[in-house]
């Protein structure tokens, strides 16, 4: 049985402020919490209604009734089991591949969906500005289907992290150069920018190369939304 003080602790994870006060996240869902299982990231504890679903022994699972899995979970339909891990140190930026960098993007739901991205097109690690939304935000990780198991997120600040790196910078832009006809290297940085504002000019000042993904109709949309626009930039990179 729960404790009044556990269900609290748990619950209190859903605010960024006390997933970096007590060092922990969680993520609902077992092909979720099994990922992570299989990973470097550290487990804590898990709850869930049908422990027989995992092999994890004492003290590191615990089997809860439905009302208190309601009662921890983020979900309107909770779906029985819930895991909390510890969250992973910082690991060194490997600049011998591509890495993306995101500039104050907000949306949970594209942060999300950028991880799963990176995990897919084989990018180890995401560099986010210090304004860009939690990566341990229970909305991000729902999005990310488990792929925050196998991406390093960085939080930094992205002027210093810029103008220290030798490697060519490419930016997102409405009106830069087509990416169909830029000659794209093996190894560099992509930017995205604010899902309303774009790339910031702080940051505008390192972009090396300005690319686009160009319009083909005639009665288009204003702008592509940044996971989609990641999607096409990050295909056509990995194209070669």
């Amino acid at each position: 049985m729960l404790v009044k003080s556990e269900i609290k602790r748990i619950v209190s994870l859903q605010q960024k402020k006390y997933r970096n006060e007590h060092g922990l996240f969680f993520v609902e869902g077992k092909k979720t919490v099994q990922e992570l299982l299989v990973s470097t990231i550290a487990l804590h504890k898990i709850y869930c209604t049908n422990p027989e679903d995992f092999t994890v022994s004492a003290p590191f699972l615990e089997h809860i009734t439905d009302a208190e899995c309601k009662r921890i979970s983020n979900l309107k339909t909770p779906n029985g089991v819930v895991g909390v891990f510890k969250k992973p140190a910082p690991q060194n930026i490997d600049f011998t591949d591509w890495i993306v960098v995101l500039d104050d993007v907000q949306d949970p739901g594209n942060l999300g969906t950028i991880i799963r991205l990176c995990d897919w097109f084989g990018m180890q690690h995401l560099v986010c500005s210090k304004n860009t939304v939690d990566c341990f935000n229970p909305k991000v990780l729902q999005a990310t289907m488990g792929s925050i198991a196998r991406v390093n997120i960085h939080y930094v600040d992205l002027v210093d992290f810029l103008k220290n790196t030798t490697v060519p910078i490419y930016g997102a832009f409405m009106d830069g150069k087509s990416v169909y006809e830029t000659q794209l290297p093996t190894k560099g940085i992509l930017v995205m920018g604010n899902e309303g504002n774009g790339i910031s000019s702080n940051v505008e000042k390192f972009i090396t190369q300005e690319i686009s993904i160009p319009q083909f109709g005639e009665k288009t949309a204003e702008s592509l939304n940044v996971a989609t626009a990641t999607a096409i930039l990050l295909n056509e990179i990995r194209r070669g």
